[in-house]
């Protein structure tokens, strides 16, 4: 940058010389934007693009909304604090007021849909994730997006999509704000050398013997070890008699007799010292009027908790034939306490009431195989889905 796009010939591709220009044997097209637009339109009836003009129109709305409601608020706040801008605090606060009225405004479109337009993923939802994207990073901390749930569940949603994930890979929230940088000022220009001979008085110049380099002795400093990754605090526990992969291994492989079999078998491996037994329930039901949108919520989260497949086993289940749906779990989780590096980095788990299931408690152990075995009524009502995290 500053150099190789400044060139004649990037120029002549991009007047202002800036990146990305994208080369096509049509010619070339810069700005983020019009090169997504392009390549979303290479494929013909592409969904990206939406299944009627009306959905066109939305995406392109929404398109718009993310350049200017959310990026360029985004930059105005997060440039000057790496010093990339000027600092001036009444600027900052206006670009955060304005980012959270947009927040707040996609917020509440949220509340009822999974994506931006339509029942899937469209351009509108990619280049508002690439622009979020910055702010979760950089400079929106667990404290600023809080206040817009259904805006951290769609963010965390796409990010976590197979083919997103791919691209962009590992995302974390960032933990703090940048602290203020000013802008670096150019530097003032230095004397000449004939201006400064002219203006000091020639001074006499001494002959000076250098002295012979003593030698000196060579240490060896031996190459500092590479630290060894920090184990996960559940490897550390005492070993359980309980083996996961085998139960998970049996939940699979049992087509029949499952209480026979299945349930039987889990409690025959349960290890109540090594493992514990965890009921959740959504906090928020009376939200969950749309169907495939509570479906999605659900999915979303066992995609979150992709980190701790190695130490649990979980069952989730939608419940009612008719809104709004209840959102009820039972997971297994390795030790004695939800994990804390879950409850850290999952936030869907603050979105659920959670509550230790007494094994001694025979109700409340029927409650967890009836989860287990997907019974039908479920505490007298209909399924709508069942999913299985494993």
């Amino acid at each position: 940058m500053g150099v190789s796009n400044k060139t004649p010939e990037f120029v002549k591709m991009n007047p202002i010389g800036k990146v990305p220009v994208l080369l096509t044997p049509d010619g070339t097209v810069f700005e983020s934007n019009a090169i997504a637009r392009y390549v979303s339109h290479l494929k013909e009836d592409n969904p990206l693009n939406g299944s009627s003009l009306i959905e066109y129109a939305q995406i392109e709305q929404w398109i718009d909304f993310a350049s200017f409601e959310v990026d360029a608020h985004v930059l105005t706040w997060f440039r000057p604090r790496i010093g990339r801008a000027d600092y001036i605090k009444p600027v900052e606060e206006a670009a955060i007021a304005s980012l959270k009225r947009a927040l707040e405004a996609l917020n509440t479109h949220l509340a009822s849909t999974t994506y931006l337009v339509g029942h899937s993923v469209t351009l509108a939802d990619i280049i508002l994730t690439c622009n979020l994207l910055v702010g979760f990073t950089q400079v929106m901390t667990k404290s600023f997006t809080a206040e817009f749930p259904h805006v951290e569940r769609y963010f965390w949603t796409m990010v976590n999509q197979p083919n997103v994930h791919k691209v962009i890979g590992e995302v974390k929230q960032t933990l703090s704000i940048p602290p203020i940088q000013s802008a670096k000022k150019p530097a003032q220009p230095k004397e000449s050398a004939k201006s400064k001979a002219k203006d000091e008085p020639k001074k006499e110049v001494k002959k000076v013997e250098k002295e012979a380099p003593k030698p000196k002795e060579e240490v060896e400093e031996e190459e500092e070890a590479p630290k060894p990754k920090p184990k996960n605090p559940l490897d550390l526990l005492p070993p359980s008699k309980m083996v996961l992969d085998d139960w998970k291994r049996l939940y699979s492989n049992t087509k029949t007799n499952f209480r026979e079999v299945a349930i039987k078998g889990f409690w025959d491996m349960y290890d109540p010292e090594g493992y514990s037994l965890w009921f959740c329930d959504y906090k928020y039901n009376d939200e969950n009027t749309v169907s495939f949108v509570t479906l999605n919520k659900v999915s979303g989260f066992l995609q979150r908790m992709d980190l701790a497949r190695k130490y649990a086993f979980g069952k989730m289940l939608v419940i009612g034939s008719d809104p709004p749906y209840k959102v009820k779990g039972l997971w297994l989780f390795r030790g004695q306490e939800i994990p804390k590096f879950v409850v850290d980095e999952v936030y869907d788990m603050e979105l659920y009431d959670w509550s230790k299931v007494d094994i001694s408690n025979e109700e409340q152990k029927e409650r967890a195989n009836q989860m287990i075995e997907d019974q039908e009524p479920f505490e007298g009502e209909a399924l709508l889905d069942a999913k299985c995290f494993k």
